[in-house]
């Protein structure tokens, strides 16, 4: 449902415009500390999907907040809306984030 807390209702359309096609990086977590979000479409070719894939994984890495301890992400797996989950090695995904 359209919620103004998450920007999909909103009173400045041309700002939430040019946020969404200036990359703005947006995920959910649920209460078991899943995130969830979206990083295209099948139209999408696959250099698109690494960068949005990476562009996330950045900013949930980002997003830790300093009072916590220990590993902050533990898996990542990539899947379809439908399909099997696919595992993405964790410690290529954090070289690839301290790159960034």
């Amino acid at each position: 449902m359209p919620n103004p807390k998450t920007v999909t209702v909103t009173f400045d359309v041309a700002k939430a415009i040019k946020e969404t096609k200036g990359g703005k990086v947006e995920f959910r977590v649920d209460k078991a500390g899943i995130v969830h979000c979206g990083i295209g479409k099948m139209n999408f070719d696959a250099t698109k999907l690494a960068e949005n894939a990476h562009a996330i994984i950045n900013a949930v890495i980002k997003a830790k907040p300093a009072a916590a301890k220990g590993k902050y992400v533990k898996r990542i797996t990539l899947t379809s809306t439908m399909g099997p989950g696919i595992p993405i090695d964790l410690a290529e995904s954090e070289i690839l984030a301290a790159a960034a």
